[in-house]
């Protein structure tokens, strides 16, 4: 893999985050059929998180492999890394940019049974700070915040 930069999200960049989150989340839970929320999702990105948040992305080559989203109150919504780069420094990279943006804590919701996504957020500071369920999905997801 080529080195990795990242960048400010820009409009023009709408697709191919939305194409991302697709492959990830489809990857990482494949009895969910996630092109069924496509259109759910563009317009939840529109309005919710594209006005409301800084978004960080990871670029390759001239391709998006990654992006964050938090916002003013150091919330961490979304870290999505396309599946071929799992394992590469682009999470690792993208939840410091999170931490930068907000140099006073970061707060998340993880679903209880991604094992992988947990272990990541650990090995990079984040403590576990109590049980809660997803108001969309219904899952049951795990409070995770990082303090300076």
């Amino acid at each position: 893999m080529s080195a990795l930069h990242l960048r400010p999200y820009r409009a023009e960049d709408e697709a191919a985050a939305i194409d991302l989150w697709h492959r990830t989340w489809q990857q990482a839970y494949p009895q969910i059929n996630f092109a069924a929320r496509l259109d759910w999702w563009r317009e939840r990105w529109r309005k919710d998180l594209v006005p409301k948040a800084s978004i960080v992305v990871a670029e390759a080559d001239g391709a998006l492999t990654g992006f964050v989203t938090i916002d003013g109150e150091g919330y961490l919504d979304q870290l999505v890394v396309d599946p071929a780069s799992w394992g590469s420094d682009a999470a690792r990279l993208l939840v410091e940019e999170a931490k930068r943006l907000s140099p006073s804590g970061v707060t998340l919701l993880v679903n209880k049974d991604n094992t992988r996504a947990i272990r990541f957020y650990e090995r990079n500071g984040f403590a576990h700070a109590g049980d809660d369920v997803n108001p969309t999905s219904g899952r049951p997801v795990l409070k995770m915040v990082w303090r300076p």
